[in-house]
């Protein structure tokens, strides 16, 4: 389980962590409609397609980048969206990074923890157990809730799909937001 995982990314200007309290998983082709691998391989996608422990980075909405971790083995497409977290190194630029956002909310979303973490779209594909990131997961599983995924519209942001994991009363959770044309 990822949650309670400390990922940290060492930019040129320095090292930011962040302890993650929220995640969603995907499944890839024809399983899951809220996948970005549910159509089949694509440029953009291709990552997702390779071995787990690698970062699936993309951009969204023109402007930010969201960060994945690849969960399948090489040829399958799966892989969790790191929604959630909070910084436990590097607050200062973790700040500097996200300008006038409060501590609770530097990575509180997916946009704003690959934000504070400085991780740009070129990441995409990178070993996340080797420098510049380092992953260390906890020994057991931490008590956790589940939930329908927030943001998807259709039938990948249904019920039917309650892969949205959290640590319970973490500031490091965002707000749910159901998307409006879901199910």
């Amino acid at each position: 389980m990822l949650l309670g995982a400390v990922l940290a990314y060492e930019a040129e200007d320095g090292r930011v962590a962040v302890r993650l309290s929220e995640v969603e998983a995907y499944r890839g082709v024809g399983v899951d409609p809220g996948s970005h691998a549910f159509r089949g391989r694509t440029a953009r996608n291709a990552v997702m397609f390779g071995d787990g422990g690698h970062l699936y980075a993309y951009f969204t909405y023109g402007m930010h980048v969201c960060i994945n971790i690849v969960a399948g083995v090489e040829g399958t497409s799966a892989g969790v969206l790191l929604r959630g977290g909070t910084v436990v190194d590097g607050l200062e630029l973790a700040r500097a990074r996200r300008g006038r956002s409060t501590d609770r909310d530097l990575a509180r979303g997916p946009a704003r923890l690959a934000q504070a973490l400085g991780v740009p779209l070129a990441a995409n594909g990178s070993d996340l157990l080797a420098a510049p990131f380092s992953l260390e997961v906890p020994v057991a599983p931490l008590a956790h809730a589940a939930g329908p995924r927030t943001g998807i519209s259709g039938a990948g942001g249904a019920a039917a799909y309650p892969w949205r994991f959290w640590l319970p009363g973490d500031a490091g959770v965002s707000m749910y937001r159901r998307h409006p044309k879901s199910h």
